[in-house]
């Protein structure tokens, strides 16, 4: 294992052996390394000095990284201390679900869509929880959280309206739209409460099952 030389903080896998895939694997876990120490570095501060008192550069400085490493990870400060990360959804996997695909069963097709959207390093319990508690505790956190929501949703929403036919109405897609968002979420309380062993995407089919349960 070596240690970055601009960083006090994070451990960097060393790569100079590794095979193809190893090396692969390595630069991801190097990635979820670096933002899982932004993200603490922002927590600790903002819970010793307050969300005004706390800048990008002070976070990146309790991290060890640089500025511009900082902004690889995030947009703002605000959403490293939510843990608020990009969401983007595979143009390919997109595009796939709008045409009616790959099976043109909506549930299988939500259940296929949704195991990509949870295909990104999940933060844990601790951080979440801690996310949650500093925007209870800090007001000014409040916007921006409700924001990554409605970005969430349009993205969804988008999708939804492409996926249904023109006679679709505005409640059709509104519900499509929170069901995808309903399995995400699902999924990913269900590999929180398994002690986060295996995938989040394992949890996708388990989840979808029970919903089709539900509304049976």
């Amino acid at each position: 294992m070596q240690t970055c030389t601009q960083c006090k903080t994070i451990p960097v896998p060393d790569t100079s052996t590794a095979a193809p895939d190893q090396e692969v694997g390595l630069r991801e876990r190097q990635k979820r390394a670096r933002r899982d120490a932004l993200i603490d570095a922002a927590h600790d501060l903002v819970e010793a000095h307050g969300l005004e008192n706390v800048s990008v550069e002070a976070i990146c400085a309790e991290a060890g990284v640089s500025r511009r490493t900082f902004f690889n990870y995030f947009a703002s400060k605000d959403d490293a201390i939510l843990a608020i990360q990009p969401w983007e959804i595979d143009p390919t996997v997109a595009r796939t679900f709008t045409e009616g695909g790959p099976t043109g069963r909506l549930g299988t097709d939500i259940e296929h869509l949704v195991r990509h959207l949870v295909d990104r390093p999940p933060l844990g319990r601790r951080r979440i929880a801690r996310a949650i508690e500093l925007a209870r505790r800090e007001p000014g956190l409040g916007g921006r959280q409700l924001a990554a929501f409605e970005e969430h949703r349009l993205q969804l929403m988008a999708l939804a309206t492409q996926r249904l036919d023109d006679e679709s109405t505005t409640a059709d897609v509104e519900l499509l739209a929170m069901t995808i968002m309903t399995v995400t979420h699902g999924a990913f309380v269900r590999w929180e409460t398994s002690d986060q062993q295996g995938e989040v995407a394992a949890h996708v089919g388990p989840v979808v099952a029970n919903l089709r349960e539900v509304l049976a």
